[in-house]
Order: structure tokens, then C-alpha cells, then sequence
């Protein structure tokens, strides 16, 4: 059954495969985006646009809305620290304003983009749902307000939410897929080097408990992480905050990583050392089996090649296009 969805920030990496899969499935989908940090381009074709901020979606928000799926917001962990004060007026106050427009319009379905930020330097791998929330940055703790702020409104006003806590989302879906200025994330970091587009890949601490002393990370393919929303959706119960982790449940190191890009693109990758950055944990893995056994969510693009192949594939594109 066919159903009509606002996906705010929809112009972004997440956002938009998201709403691309919305439109395979056929559903009409409505983005609402700033461009702050998206792009027009990230839209996909027969998506209706909105330029606007998530502050004003009671302009747009009315009954015939199925639901909401909300992913604008500011993610730079390290300018979060720097400018906290942006988060929380855009992660927090915007969802505040999005909520209560929801509540207005009688949309009462939300499918979050939270973060594994949330949980901080976690005790134990995997990271299951009831580990302690200790955010070491204002973004982590942004969404983390959320994920409360969410919880009491399903509470009170019988909202059907869920709130998916993704860990290192990767790879690209077609003409979607990383395009972050300034990029943080590694494998598209490693790729702008095979391109020639940065000199070498700095590895941040190579003397880490782990088998070749580099952090260990779960990487999840976007395309899976977005039939988790469609799944998610099916799951929004009234009165419920649902909180599920995606992950592949397994780790690759940053060496890992680098090697992979270094056989996928046949280029070289040169490598610079670099100390440790504060905050950073050994290992960061996802236990998924909430979303296996609430969402009957399963990951299937689990290769690391494959991933990066994927991403590989998209920044040639952008290369082509600028």
C-alpha cells in the first residue's frame, strides 16, 4: 500500500537513497531540505522539493502525511564541539519545532536518524541498545536529546517512532552517495586519494589493541540502512519509542579499509601516521539483532570490496561532473 512521506534533509547522503528506495517502492515522497548542507542534485527525480528549514514544516506538514522521516541535522563531530551551540538549535530545537508541527498536522509515524555517537566509548562490543548513553561531543548529545525528546512524545501524545542508531554508514546507491564538505569519513577520504585528490590517508593511532593496532569500525552499506527506514516504517507503533542499532555486526580496521581501496581501484594509497585522536575507541561494532527481530532487518551487502566498489564507482561520477 502506497503511502505519503516528508523526508527532511532528503538532499543529503542518507537522505537521499532513503528517499529514492520511498519512490522504488511507490510512495509519494515530499523533500524538505535547506541545502545547508545538501544538494539539489541528492534529489531524487519525482520527489517533490521544498527549500526550507524544519523550523517552518508546519507549512507543509497536513493529514494526508503518513509519516515523517527525519534526517536534518548537523553531523560534524568536530565542529560540534567547537560551535556546540549550532546543534543544538538545529538538531534539538528543529526537531522540537518538527515535532510539534507533527502533532498539529496529525502525522503520527517518525522514523529517526540517530547515531551510534550516542552511546560514546561503549564497555563492551557489540553494542547492544541497553549499553550506557555517554556522548564524549555535542552532536552525539544532540541526538541523544532527541532520542528523549522522541520518547516522551510517543508517551504523551501516542507517537509512533523509531529511532535508528546507524554506525559507519558507506558505499553509494547509483547516482547517490557522499558528497560532505569538508568529508570526514573514511573511505571516501581513502578514495579521494587513489584519485590523486589528497596526497596520502592519515591513520590515527596504530597501537590500538586490535589484530593490526588500527581502530576497528562496522561498516554498513546505505542501501541497507535505507530498507531499514521502509522496514521501520511498518514497525512505528502508536505510543511506542522504538531504539534499534544498525550495523553489519562485524569490523574492518582502517588498514582494512585502506588495503581495500588499494585493491578495488588499483591505485595507490600512501599512508601517513598520525597520534591518536582523543575519544576515539579500539573497537566500535554493532549488535543489529533488535532490528532482526523488530524490523525483520537482515544486511545483505556485508562485503567490504563491494562497499567500497560502490563508493569508488559514485566519486568518479562527481569527479565527471565537476
Amino acid at each position: 500500500m502506497s503511502g505519503k512521506y516528508l523526508v527532511t534533509g532528503g538532499a543529503g547522503y542518507v537522505g537521499s537513497v532513503v528517499a529514492d528506495h520511498l519512490l522504488t517502492a511507490g510512495h509519494e515522497v515530499v523533500v524538505l531540505d535547506n541545502l545547508s548542507t545538501g544538494f539539489r542534485a541528492g534529489v531524487p527525480a519525482g520527489a517533490a522539493f521544498v527549500e526550507g528549514d524544519i523550523r517552518d514544516a508546519a507549512k507543509w506538514l497536513d493529514p494526508s502525511f503518513d509519516a515523517v522521516l527525519h534526517f536534518a541535522a548537523f553531523s560534524q563531530v568536530g565542529e560540534s564541539v567547537v560551535r556546540p551551540e549550532k546543534y543544538w538549535d538545529n538538531n534539538v530545537g528543529g526537531t522540537m519545532a518538527l515535532l510539534g508541527a507533527m502533532r498539529e498536522a496529525g502525522v503520527r509515524r517518525l522514523v529517526f536518524s540517530s547515531t551510534a555517537a550516542t552511546y560514546g566509548e561503549p564497555d563492551r562490543v557489540p553494542v547492544t541498545e541497553s549499553a550506557p548513553t555517554r556522548p564524549t561531543n555535542p552532536y552525539g548529545a544532540s541526538k541523544l536529546a532527541v532520542d528523549h525528546m522522541i520518547a516522551s512524545e510517543a508517551a504523551a501524545h501516542g507517537l509512533g517512532a523509531v529511532s535508528l542508531r546507524y554506525f559507519n554508514v558507506a558505499g553509494a546507491h547509483g547516482a547517490y552517495g557522499e558528497r560532505h564538505q569538508p568529508e570526514t569519513h573514511l573511505i571516501p577520504l581513502v578514495l579521494q586519494v587513489a584519485q590523486g585528490r589528497r596526497e596520502a590517508v592519515s591513520v590515527y593511532g596504530d597501537d590500538y589493541p586490535t589484530p593490526d593496532g588500527t581502530c576497528v569500525r562496522d561498516y554498513i552499506h546505505v542501501a541497507d540502512l535505507a530498507e531499514a527506514h521502509l522496514l521501520a516504517l511498518d514497525a512505528a507503533t502508536p505510543g511506542e519509542h522504538l531504539v534499534c542499532n544498525l550495523g553489519n555486526g562485524n569490523g574492518f580496521s582502517v588498514r582494512e579499509v585502506v588495503e581495500t581501496v588499494r585493491r578495488v581501484t588499483g591505485h595507490p594509497v600512501p599512508e601517513v601516521a598520525a597520534p591518536r585522536r582523543a575519544g576515539d575507541p579500539a573497537v566500535l561494532v554493532a549488535s543489529a539483532d533488535t532490528a532482526r527481530a523488530r524490523l525483520g532487518w537482515a544486511p545483505t551487502r556485508t562485503d567490504l570490496a563491494a562497499i567500497v566498489r560502490d563508493a569508488w564507482e559514485f566519486a568518479q561520477h562527481l569527479t565527471r561532473e565537476q
